[in-house]
């Protein structure tokens, strides 16, 4: 019996000891299965995670914003072109191009098209209106197609560049920004960007050049260098920080935030200031210190750019300026902006997974093809680069000028001098057959957006421009002799030519007798002061009469003025007695 008691004792402590052994292999077997599938969970995030170092989403953005820019530009082409160079414009083109056939030995030939690159010389001028709203809505066509759809090819960008500078270089002084030929540096790279045909958002044997990355980061450096470097040399308030007491105020072109900004303390303004000089003149340098200082420096300017189109109007530069610096900015920091489970996230994440995994394409002719171009795009940017960096660092630095008509690479800069007073030249009309008499009754135009209505807010349409506008204050701190169309205006006032007052928010003789004189008045103009009684009063602006611009004029009196110009003259209006 007790021999079957210790057997019977023994199976069981053997029992146990089996379970026993059963449950720790079943626990270590749990264990190694919550590994695996913890080692497969990261493995999946890793595969699910864009790398650093390429630049596929990188250049859908740099498209997509290049066609914003173009479809405002070639926007504001179309609805402005006729008025100010179109067959009745205030700057007809086709003189202008007849002035440079002329120039060139009377031949439309290659030196004309050097002289002025424009497709304008291969077409028809019986219409020279239709011609320039072809050009302007084939560009909001493509610009429009490529902002959508986030898809281009070389055909489509160089067709845009050459579009726009059609309309640049015949544009005249209504072209003479400095943010036309950026537009037209900018919109260069982007083809470089671009397959040369096939139009796909993530076109596998075409990856994204770096060397056509660094040249928009080439640029943002130079842009900022050249608006930095031309301050520290230029008005003294830059050196002494106090600009910005006067910047809001008189800027070309005020927006509503420029009022309030303008009032903001003293030492802010000198903070401002003060940032303006380090965004502009050391965190450039910051470009070439590594992907993370690249990415501050590409944040910080695009902060600063946005900062500038809050205060102020001045048209596409600031939502231009931001585009190089996007290119700071690799897929793994783009990513944020495309949809987790989107066609181009998806694809990319695909193609830096097969890199990864060593399976990268064979490179085919095409693709060596494509390596010979883009080492081309280095050697010429680098090249047309010399007498831009020799100009930066020049004591006579030049802002927002070419080398080349292609203008390729240009020298950037703004607002070197800063204007202490903003003075506005003001059209006024009469309906009194002599301006001399006391009675007389003048009465005020209204221009779309430049200050003029004390009572009327400041408008708001960056990224869109008013040309006439922009130019109105150029003139008001010159005389009507520096800037003669402005007398050229009078006399299409005196006619009630439409092209000229669809260029106008009010016309004060509208549906009346056109005005039997029109001189120019002179103003000084100020921000009213927040809660005082004039802002009470609904005024805006306070402004005090300088003088006269430019005497009264009548349209028989301005007979010998336009012959000499050779501008047509406007004909006397039918209701006119």
């Amino acid at each position: 019996m007790a021999a079957t008691s210790d057997s019977s004792g023994s199976s069981v402590r053997k029992r146990r000891v089996d379970s026993s052994k059963t449950e720790t292999k079943c626990a270590d077997g749990s264990e190694e299965n919550e590994a695996d599938s913890g080692k497969d969970t990261e493995k999946e995030k890793e595969l699910q995670r864009l790398h650093t170092g390429t630049y596929w989403l990188t250049r859908i953005v740099l498209l997509r914003s290049v066609a914003f820019i173009y479809l405002v530009a070639f926007s504001v082409a179309y609805n402005q072109n006729k008025q100010l160079i179109g067959e009745h414009g205030l700057m007809p083109c086709k003189n202008y191009l007849n002035s440079v056939k002329r120039y060139v030995g009377g031949k439309i030939g290659m030196a004309a098209f050097a002289y002025t690159p424009s497709i304008l010389w291969l077409l028809d001028w019986s219409d020279m209106d239709a011609n320039l709203d072809g050009i302007a809505l084939a560009g909001m066509a493509l610009s429009a197609f490529v902002l959508v759809t986030g898809m281009a090819n070389m055909v489509i960008m160089g067709a845009l560049w050459v579009l726009y500078h059609s309309l640049v270089n015949v544009g005249q002084l209504w072209y003479s920004f400095g943010w036309e030929s950026q537009l037209l540096e900018t919109g260069f790279l982007a083809i470089f960007l671009c397959p040369l045909w096939t139009l796909s958002q993530v076109p596998r044997n075409c990856p994204p050049s770096l060397i056509c990355i660094w040249t928009f980061r080439w640029l943002i450096v130079r842009i900022m260098l050249g608006a930095g470097l031309i301050k520290i040399r230029g008005d003294k308030c830059w050196r002494d920080l106090t600009c910005m007491d006067y910047h809001y105020e008189t800027q070309p072109v005020p927006n509503p935030m420029s009022y309030y900004m303008h009032r903001s303390p003293w030492w802010f303004h000198r903070f401002e200031t003060l940032s303006n000089h380090l965004i502009e003149l050391i965190f450039p340098f910051f470009t070439f210190l590594g992907r993370r200082m690249c990415m501050v420096n590409g944040a910080v300017q695009i902060l600063f750019q946005v900062v500038l189109i809050v205060s102020g109007n001045l048209s596409f530069l600031n939502w231009l300026t931001i585009i190089p610096s996007l290119a700071c900015f690799d897929d793994a920091s783009l990513g944020f902006l495309f949809q987790s489970r989107g066609g181009a996230k998806k694809a990319v994440l695909e193609i830096q997974n097969e890199g990864a995994a060593g399976r990268t394409p064979t490179p085919t002719k095409g693709m060596l093809m494509r390596r010979v171009v883009n080492i081309s795009l280095a050697v010429l940017i680098g090249y047309l680069s010399i007498p831009v960096v020799m100009n930066l660092l020049s004591s006579r630095q030049m802002m927002n000028t070419s080398f080349e008509p292609l203008r390729i690479v240009n020298t950037y800069g703004a607002f070197g001098s800063i204007t202490k007073e903003r003075t506005e030249v003001i059209f006024q009309g009469t309906l009194s057959q002599d301006p001399k008499d006391p009675e007389a009754v003048w009465e005020e135009y209204q221009f779309l957006c430049k200050p003029g209505d004390v009572y009327r807010r400041p408008c708001l349409i960056s990224p869109y421009h008013y040309r006439l506008d922009w130019l109105m204050w150029f003139a008001a701190f010159q005389t009507y002799e520096q800037s003669e169309w402005v007398i050229h205006i009078a006399g299409r006032l005196l006619s009630n030519d439409s092209a000229v007052l669809s260029l106008l928010d009010r016309n004060p003789f509208q549906g009346r007798e056109t005005p039997r004189w029109v001189r120019g008045e002179h103003f000084k103009y100020k921000f009213s002061q927040p809660g005082s009684s004039s802002a009470v009063q609904g005024k805006w602006w306070l402004r005090k009469r300088i003088g006269a611009y430019f005497p009264p004029v009548d349209l028989e009196g301005l007979r010998g003025y336009f012959q000499s110009r050779n501008w047509p003259h406007p004909h006397i209006p039918r209701n006119r007695n």
